[in-house]
This record gives C-alpha cells, structure tokens and sequence, in this order.
C-alpha cells in the first residue's frame, strides 16, 4: 500500500477526539516515505536529475511496467518512445537512436540479451547506455547483462527513487546519459 493510500485510510478512519491526525502513525508514514536505505529522506537528498529534453527508450512488452517508468520519466521532462518486442525497438533506435534505452531481457521474438549484444556490436549504437530490468530474482541474470555490456540492470518492481538513482550514475558533467568510459 503506498503512501497516500495510506493516508487516504487513516483519515477516513473516525477518532475518539475527532481530529484525523490522531489516527496517523507518524513514525509508519515516515519510514514509509525513505526511500534510500542509509535513513536520509529521499527528498532532502540532493539529485543530478538528465537534462530536460533527453531521448530516452523503454524497450517492455509490459504495457504496466512501461506506463508507470514512462509517467516517471516524462515527469522528469524526458522525450519518450517505446517498443514492446526487441525488434521494433533495434529499429527505432536505428531510426532516432536514443541518449539512453530501458530494455527488458524476456520479450517476444529476439530477447532483450541478443537485443543487448546488437546495440553493442553497432558502432553508431555502442555509447548508448543500457540499463536492463527483470522481474527474475536470478543474479546471473544481472551478470550476464553486465558482462556483455548493460550499464546497470534493474530487478522490477522498481521504485523511483531506484530509476533516477540508476540514471544519475550514468551523467556526464553536461546531465546527459553517457556509457562509463565512452567520450563525449
């Protein structure tokens, strides 16, 4: 149950001394409300957001999972395209290769290491970064990803405060996504 759902509940609830405040556990919604796990309120924290504007790609055949990173990201003032099979997607970024790609590893037809290895074989695609996300709990998951070239990988669900903390590892001085070693 997230955190205005919460409240929603504890609010509707009725009080003995009628003021809805009673019914809060602050220390619950407080917690609730973290979002990294050194205890520091994700709000206070300072964050290097990507510049407004930045092309970004989520390749999901999860139409859930790609509305909810979308909402994310276009809040954040990205431009957005999807695809929902790695194919389409190897198209669109040969068509207007993207600053950075979100790329799910089980998708119809080609899966999303063979979709990797083609963006990484591609000399006009190679810099792009490359987080990749699974819904797997397996770690060799996450090392095979990384050993043929994906950025960061993400085990979904993931929260916000995981996305734009991936994301900011991968800013240059400028705010733009750039591979780890690549030249600007």
């Amino acid at each position: 149950m997230n955190l205005i759902d919460r409240l929603k509940r504890f609010l509707a609830q009725s009080t003995p001394s009628g003021n809805p405040e009673d019914a809060v556990n602050r220390s619950e919604l407080e917690q609730e409300a973290k979002g990294p796990p050194n205890g520091i309120e994700r709000r206070q924290s300072d964050r290097r957001c990507a510049r407004d504007g930045t092309r970004a790609l989520i390749i999901d055949d999860s139409a859930t999972v790609t509305a909810a990173l979308a909402r994310m990201l276009l809040q954040n003032r990205y431009q957005l395209d999807t695809a929902a099979d790695a194919e389409t997607g190897l198209a669109k970024i040969a068509a207007n290769p993207p600053e950075i790609i979100f790329l799910d590893i089980v998708l119809p037809g080609m899966n999303g290491f063979e979709a990797l290895r083609r963006i990484r074989r591609d000399e006009a695609t190679r810099a792009i970064p490359v987080i990749m996300m699974s819904g797997n709990e397996q770690a060799t998951e996450q090392f095979y990803a990384q050993r043929i070239g994906a950025d960061d990988f993400m085990k979904k669900p993931f929260s916000r405060f995981e996305v734009f903390a991936r994301v900011e590892k991968l800013l240059d001085a400028e705010a733009v996504p750039r591979r780890p070693g690549a030249a600007a």
